[in-house]
């Protein structure tokens, strides 16, 4: 007899079917709470360079798991990680990155979902020997950095902040705290305005600000102001319209200024090409995609750039030799020498003093030359224009589509109408042979004749 508080068989079930749900429901709300929490860096940096999944090599640190870490066995570190787009939100135990991370100089934590400063430092801190930062497609925007938390970015000399959001403010506490700091990326933030600092980062030999959206000069200036000792400013797809300081600002704003990157900007008068060569050091320009050059030839474009900057040694990539220095210098002098003299640039009186004044080059007409001559194939003949430039072989298969003749083979044979009677028909043989060698004249003549198979085949011997 079964106990009252015994189940019965459908009862027992039911509760079995209930209970799993919950615990499927419990293990998803579970899940998505962890998605939401988002992954700490030694969680990935565990799961990605145990020994399982990268492979033991050169210039590889094999680490084992300090006491009590959560991350059990040996992991296999090179001194550069890579840990972009795994979701990192938060640092893990600090502890645990100073003990994985000590030989680590390189950290790409690109494509992640830091979005605090405080977790970013926690990392930071813990790797003593860091030199290269990328935190680049992090969601920072509105994420002010505290001063304090900005000390341990001191050994840093290469940060990557590209499409971050990050703030000017931001960006001067890093740059104040980041003494060593050589390279600085500020790529696709939106900048439309540069806010000065009161502190200069004279450690900085490069920054890569394209992609934004500056467009006056005076914002230009700042940067010269705050990076005094910029050897590399990129400014690419920014819109600055115009260089508009005296000689004297601009030898002083980038007095070690040798490479900028102006291309897809708004430069429109010849004025502001000249004002470059005031930069006393500068010898590497690029300057491609800008409107004061669509009008031009793609020749025009960089021999009158080239005549205009005497120290550049790079023009749009390309090495600069003295003959084509020379050569672009004495197009600049013809390219103005009609102009109307207040019209004529300061450069063009300073090469005409170093070349005098040039004779206009003779105009030679080197469009393609044709000529009239008649095409004779059996009783047919056709009045046909040739084309000089054109091969023999060309030629065959232009006549054997006009006139519709056989593609079994043909052979042709020029005929000099005035000189005939001496020479006799020449047959036009080599196919590579351009026809303006023969001196085909209007009014000479082409035979078509089909070519001939022998009759002796290998059946007959």
């Amino acid at each position: 007899m079964l106990s009252r508080f015994a189940k019965t068989p459908p009862q027992a079930k039911t509760e079995r079917v209930l209970r799993e749900k919950t615990l499927k429901m419990a293990a998803t709300m579970e899940s998505s709470s962890d998605e939401e929490e988002g992954c700490t860096f030694i969680q990935v940096l565990s799961e990605k360079y145990n020994p399982e999944n990268f492979p033991y090599g050169q210039g590889v640190v094999v680490m084992p798991s300090p006491p009590g870490s959560p991350v059990k066995g040996r992991l296999f570190l090179p001194n550069m990680l890579v840990l972009s787009d795994a979701g990192i939100r938060k640092a893990g135990d600090r502890s645990d990155i100073a003990a994985f991370c000590a030989h680590v100089l390189e950290l790409d934590l690109s494509h992640n979902q830091l979005n605090d400063w405080a977790e970013i430092s926690t990392i930071v801190s813990n790797i003593p020997h860091l030199e290269f930062l990328n935190l680049s497609m992090n969601p920072l925007s509105g994420i002010e950095l505290e001063p304090s938390m900005a000390e341990v970015f001191s050994r840093v000399r290469q940060l990557v902040l590209i499409n971050t959001q990050v703030s000017w403010d931001t960006v001067h506490t890093l740059t104040q705290q980041a003494q060593e700091l050589e390279e600085l990326f500020l790529c696709l933030n939106g900048y439309n305005t540069v806010s000065e600092s009161q502190t200069s980062c004279p450690s900085l030999r490069l920054l890569q600000i394209t992609d934004n959206q500056l467009k006056e000069w005076a914002e230009v200036r700042k940067l010269g102001q705050m990076y005094p000792s910029l050897k590399t400013l990129i400014l690419a797809n920014n819109r600055v319209d115009s260089v508009s300081d005296t000689r004297e600002t601009l030898e002083q704003l980038f007095p070690n200024l040798r490479t900028i990157n102006l291309n897809n900007s708004g430069l429109s008068k010849w004025e502001d090409i000249e004002r470059l060569a005031f930069f006393p050091k500068l010898e590497d320009i690029k300057a491609k995609g800008i409107p004061l050059l669509q009008p031009y030839t793609t020749h025009e474009r960089r021999c009158l750039l080239l005549a205009q900057l005497p120290s550049v040694v790079l023009l749009n990539g390309s090495a600069v030799s003295d003959g084509e220095r020379e050569d672009a210098e004495r197009l600049f002098i013809r390219y103005y020498q009609d102009c109307p003299e207040q019209e004529l640039p300061e450069r063009y009186h300073i090469l005409v003093s170093k070349y005098g004044q040039l004779a206009p080059l003779v105009e030679v007409d080197l469009s393609p030359r044709s000529t009239m001559v008649d095409i004779r194939w059996g009783d047919r003949v056709e009045a046909v224009s040739l084309r000089l430039e054109q091969t023999v072989g060309d030629l065959k298969k232009h006549l054997r589509a006009l006139l519709q003749l056989p593609t079994s083979g043909i052979r042709l044979f020029y005929i000099d109408r005035e000189m005939c009677s001496v020479l006799g028909p020449e047959e036009l043989k080599c196919s590579s042979r351009a026809l303006h060698s023969y001196r085909i004249r209007d009014g000479d003549e082409i035979e078509v004749v089909p070519k001939v198979k022998s009759r002796c085949s290998s059946s007959d011997l």
